[in-house]
Parts: C-alpha cells; sequence; structure tokens
C-alpha cells in the first residue's frame, strides 16, 4: 500500500527533509495590511520578524482553503496513491484540521486526517514519524504518530505578552498572566492547549529555565531548537546544552526560526524547543 503524507505549514518541517521523505506541506496564510501571502513566500521570516513591532495594523492568518486541500489530495490519488495520512496543527488553535477534513470527504475511505494536537516541529515530528513509517502501511504509519504524541514536548519562553494577548486564543494564559507587567511568560503546549508554566523577569531567566527544562527531561530521540528572529540566543541554549549533557542529545538537531504564521500569535525574540523523548 502507498500512502501519501500531508501536512500543513505551521509543522515547520525543512524544504529539504518534506523533499526527501516526499511529504506534500499545505500552506497557511499570512495577512498583512490586507494583502495575503502564502506562508513561505513573499516575505521572509527574518524580514517579517524585524517589521512586526512597527506595523500599524495587526498583521492575521488564515488557514488553507478546503479547495487547496482537495488539490493536493487529488494529486496524490493521480499519482497511485492508496491512502492519504493528512497531519495537522492543533484544532483548538486553528482551523487547519477542519479545512482537511472537510476536503477528506470528497475522498471517500481514501483519508484519514488527524489532530496532532501541537504546533512547529511538535507538529512536523509527529509528520517525521509518519513518514518515516509509512512503507509499513497505514497502521504502521498511524501508530508511530500516536508514539510520538505522547513522548512530546513543546515549551517556549515569549519576549511579551502582547500578541498573545491579541491574538485572542489563549484566554486561560492571558488570564493567568494579565496582572504581570514587563514578564517573559513561559509557557506549555499540550493536548492542543496553551498552559502557563511561568513568568520570569529577564529575557537571560528565561533562557536558563528553558535550559533547565531540557535538562530535567531525560535523553531525546528528536530536538528542535525553536526562535522567532533570536537565533543568538537558540545557539546559545544548545552550546549550554551540548556542554551539559551531549550524550542525551540525539545527533541530528534542527534549529528553527518559526513559521511567521505562529509568530504572528507569539511575536519576536520567542526561544522554545520540541522534543520527543526517548
Amino acid at each position: 500500500m502507498k500512502i501519501g503524507i500531508v501536512t500543513d505549514s505551521t509543522s515547520d518541517i525543512p524544504a529539504h527533509i518534506a523533499e526527501q521523505l516526499g511529504i506534500e506541506v499545505v500552506p497557511s496564510i499570512l495577512i498583512i495590511d490586507g494583502k495575503e501571502y502564502e506562508d513561505g513566500k513573499g516575505i521572509t521570516r527574518e524580514d517579517y520578524y524585524n517589521r512586526l513591532p512597527s506595523l500599524q495594523t495587526a498583521p492575521t492568518t488564515a488557514a488553507p482553503s478546503i479547495g487547496d486541500f482537495s488539490t493536493r489530495y487529488d494529486s496524490l490519488i493521480t499519482r497511485e496513491c492508496d491512502h492519504i495520512l493528512s497531519i495537522h496543527a492543533a484544532g483548538t488553535l486553528t482551523a487547519i484540521v477542519n479545512s482537511a477534513r472537510q476536503a477528506a470527504q470528497e475522498f471517500p475511505d481514501k483519508i484519514t486526517v488527524i489532530d496532532s494536537t501541537s504546533l512547529s516541529l511538535g507538529l512536523g515530528f509527529q509528520v517525521l514519524a509518519a513518514a518515516e513509517a509509512a512503507e509499513d502501511g497505514l497502521d504502521a504509519a498511524v501508530a508511530a504518530v500516536e508514539a510520538t504524541r505522547k513522548r512530546l514536548h513543546v515549551t517556549a519562553a515569549l519576549d511579551t505578552m502582547e500578541y498573545l494577548k491579541r491574538s485572542g486564543r489563549v484566554p486561560a494564559a492571558v488570564t493567568f498572566f494579565g496582572g504581570m507587567l514587563k514578564i517573559k511568560p513561559v509557557v506549555e503546549l499540550s493536548d492542543g492547549r496553551i498552559k502557563p508554566i511561568g513568568a520570569l523577569r529577564t529575557t537571560k531567566q528565561a533562557s536558563e529555565r528553558m535550559l533547565n527544562l531540557l535538562l530535567e527531561g531525560g535523553d531525546m530521540q528528536r530536538l528542535a531548537i525553536l526562535h522567532t528572529n533570536a537565533e543568538p540566543r537558540a545557539k546559545e541554549l544548545l552550546k549550554k546544552l551540548m556542554m551539559q549533557a551531549s550524550q542525551s542529545v540525539p545527533r541530528d538537531i534542527l534549529m528553527v526560526n518559526v513559521t511567521t504564521v505562529i509568530g504572528t500569535h507569539v511575536g519576536p525574540n520567542g526561544l522554545g524547543f520540541a522534543a520527543v523523548r526517548k
């Protein structure tokens, strides 16, 4: 059985890896001053994060259309895929998975849509696991997704509450941090929900908290250091991690400037990680 793998651009899977594994990535939409950009086209992540604080009108984001998914599914079936596994961003935070499910109805018994309950490489690592297991069939690919999700940890230290408040998508976290001024909120993404786990006063303290969380979790099968235009902080975090726990990390570690479609809602200068524990 030939299995096709589809995801969306919030997975943050580097293009060369997606191509190597034959993963189809459907782009989400970034909207700046009424102009729509397909994720990854028309503006670089670096340029966007540099511009974001000075934009007069808050940018917004949108899910790919049902038609976008239908076109991608039809293409894979035309290429003789027997079944498609379509894995997407947390349905509690975005409408992407709903668009995928509606498109899947056009292809009865051909498509399995999965809500990853995560974002960025939290989603991406589930997709990679599915793609690596797909040669063994649909059941094996689905099992790989579920096994990865059970061992997944996604955590971030944001530079400000401003963008999280503006997004309106995580009222519980906003309520928790609401009365705290000039703090660096630390949040965890688990089961599709953003949960507050700390509030720190300085960027240095926030980076140290990220390091400690990585060190406390044990050996890792997969790891991505995530940032929103904060590459020096990300490199420093990885350097300290390697100095203190080089035997606990995988050989291949990703460092990703997170997609603008997520960064719009968390803001620049954020630092985080996605880790799959052994």
